[in-house]
């Protein structure tokens, strides 16, 4: 956004968090200081000094260059590390989460089965597209809108109804911006998903929620948390299972396969494969060819999730020898599979194969370009392989590095 020249240092940060929607005490809290800090900083009455609480406030704000801060543009650009990936969808989903209004827009007449609808259709353009966080990142906004106005201009079954599409728009927002989006505005996210589902009273839309909120957890650092999250919904869910719809069925082995994940990324190996057999035992008493429409839970994601916690083990050789035995097509999600060949060149790089680390990323990459551009574990294999392949692989290591967004410089 463009500042006015004549504002003070100060001044410029109370405009850049009040256009980011954030209050005094989120800010000064991501910084490791006090409201009351933060208050003197934005009125003059203290000077900003620290170089290091500079770059906090930068980040926490989002600014890539000091410059917008200080106003001192007269030098070198100083950058800010933000620790996230840029996306330009990020904006417009930033205003539609963060400046929600108050009061409802939405004509009498809204309809949540057409909300659900699109909503439906947003999970699918995610699981198939090859640029899914552009092509659904476009369409957020106006459906964050929507299903926010429809859940204020209805009310009965029909409110309760529009709450489960909001919650599940915020759940496909969360896995959109993943990464990407800041700290705080991820937690918001996770947090109203959950929120609504609940207000909708509805056991799957409260477990799907909660499955979203334990990626939160578990990427954030939290994974007891994610654990214990995951296993109340789970809990919550079982007694509805006999005679419920598959789709409530499919969420409840999603929440098994998520504890698996969370456990052997804590190296608890005996607990992993527990929580990954229950998950297949829901999988096989469901039909062959069941997929959940938005965790894309079923027979062929319950085998994928076995090499990923064979990765997180650290069993390579298990890993690799159960990818050998799946046949990847018979996954719909684009982005899923993209996931799984990333996870196989894991275990390629623990094995110190750097040859077949790079052809199965190249897989990977020509199957959901965005998919692996967009996430940590697939960067830090790109980068792992630029820094290790060997001079004859270097070109190669180097282009793929640059597809993904890995500096080589």
């Amino acid at each position: 956004m463009d500042l006015s020249a004549d504002l003070s240092t100060g001044e410029r940060i109370r405009v850049l968090r009040e256009s980011r929607g954030m209050s005094r005490a989120s800010l000064a809290q991501l910084c490791g200081r006090g409201t009351d800090w933060l208050k003197k900083i934005e009125s003059g009455e203290r000077e900003l000094r620290s170089h290091t609480l500079l770059l906090r406030l930068a980040a926490a704000l989002q600014v890539h260059d000091l410059a917008v801060i200080t106003g001192q543009d007269d030098g070198p650009a100083a950058s800010v590390p933000l620790g996230r990936i840029a996306h330009p969808a990020m904006p417009a989903i930033w205003t539609a989460v963060m400046q929600r209004s108050l009061t409802s827009s939405a004509p009498a007449h809204a309809d949540p089965a057409i909300l659900q609808g699109r909503v439906d259709q947003t999970w699918h353009l995610w699981h198939t597209s090859e640029h899914n966080r552009t092509e659904v990142g476009a369409l957020l906004p106006d459906l964050i809108r929507d299903a926010e106005n429809a859940v204020r201009a209805l009310d009965g079954d029909q409110r309760r109804a529009a709450l489960v599409a909001l919650s599940d728009v915020y759940r496909i927002t969360g896995q959109a911006t993943a990464y990407v989006a800041p700290a705080e505005m991820a937690w918001v996210v996770a947090d109203r998903a959950l929120a609504a589902a609940q207000d909708a009273d509805q056991p799957a839309a409260i477990a799907a929620a909660a499955w979203n909120m334990g990626n939160i957890l578990r990427e954030t650092a939290y994974p007891e948390e994610a654990l214990r999250v995951v296993n109340e919904a789970a809990e919550l869910l079982r007694p509805h299972l006999d005679g419920a719809p598959e789709d409530w069925r499919g969420i409840y082995g999603a929440l098994q396969l998520h504890a698996a994940v969370t456990v052997a990324r804590e190296g608890r190996d005996g607990d992993a494969w527990r929580y990954w057999d229950r998950g297949d035992q829901v999988a096989k008493s469901l039909p062959a060819n069941y997929v959940h429409p938005s965790t894309v839970f079923g027979r062929a994601n319950v085998d994928f999730h076995a090499v990923s916690v064979a990765t997180d083990l650290r069993k390579a050789q298990k890993a690799l020898g159960l990818a050998d035995d799946l046949d990847p097509d018979t996954m719909p999600s684009r982005e899923r599979r993209a996931r799984l060949w990333v996870e196989v060149a894991r275990g390629h790089l623990q094995r110190g194969d750097t040859t077949a680390a790079l052809h199965v990323m190249q897989m990977a990459h020509q199957i959901g370009a965005e998919t692996v551009s967009y996430t940590p574990s697939a960067r830090t294999v790109a980068a792992e392989l630029w820094r290790s392949a060997p001079r004859s692989m270097r070109q190669e290591a180097g282009r793929l590095a640059e597809l993904v967004g890995v500096s080589t410089g």
